[in-house]
């Protein structure tokens, strides 16, 4: 068995002890074809997930299925509407009304999970998690946007208390939400998916833990979802 897939069944255990069910995203950023298709083989992992637009168009394939984990700006949205499963970051109309015009060009719906913003960073995308159930109510104009979950980044930190109360959070918003559609709760990253699965995260993002470190070059950035 190859390392990688070795690393998918590794997690794969810790999902069958913590909450059977999850599905694995694996984030596959700067990964190459050969890396990813060694994962998908495994038949564990839902989705390959790219960060950027640019990445996940030049690794398009069909014999797989893409999510896209990284924000999205909306002069790129006409590039991803038709080639990807999820949408895991809209957190603005202007943005779905974006993805609605391209859905409408394209003939296709698009599935998008609203992202949230745990730690009410400026500097970073998504909504407040008290402002997700009116965001949701103002997404329901667009006919061609499924809304089916959320998506929530926590803050890098070795605070497994702070962690589990900011999943909780985000967990019991969902848990109040959820229906047969609106039914994905994609948490938890290579460092914290342990922390997110016992939270009640029903979709998972790691990336190093699967495919290894990766060196960087100095216009690299590491795992991003």
């Amino acid at each position: 068995m190859s390392e990688i897939a070795d690393n998918i069944y590794k997690i794969k255990e810790e999902i069958d002890r913590r909450n059977p069910g999850c599905e694995i995203v694996a984030a596959t950023k700067t990964r190459t074809l050969d890396e990813i298709r060694e994962a998908m083989d495994t038949g564990l992992i839902s989705a390959a997930g790219e960060n950027r637009v640019q990445e996940l168009t030049e690794k398009f394939t069909p014999e797989f299925k893409w999510d896209l984990i990284g924000r999205l700006q909306t002069n790129k949205v006409k590039y991803v509407v038709d080639k990807v499963r999820l949408i895991h970051g809209v957190d603005r109309i202007s943005l779905a009304e974006q993805i609605e015009k391209e859905c409408v060009k394209k003939g296709v719906k698009s599935r998008v999970l609203i992202e949230i913003n745990t730690g009410k960073e400026e500097s970073k995308g998504g909504i407040f998690l008290e402002d997700a159930e009116k965001f949701l109510s103002e997404l329901a104009v667009f006919p061609h946007i499924e809304v089916c979950g959320l998506m929530a980044v926590a803050e890098r930190t070795a605070d497994t208390k702070y962690l589990r109360h900011v999943f909780d959070e985000v967990y019991g918003v969902f848990d109040r939400l959820r229906n047969d559609v609106f039914r994905y709760l994609s948490m938890g990253m290579s460092e914290d998916y342990k922390i997110a699965l016992d939270c009640g995260s029903n979709l998972i993002r790691p990336g190093r833990i699967i495919f290894g470190e990766r060196v960087y070059g100095k216009d690299e950035r590491g795992e991003g979802n």
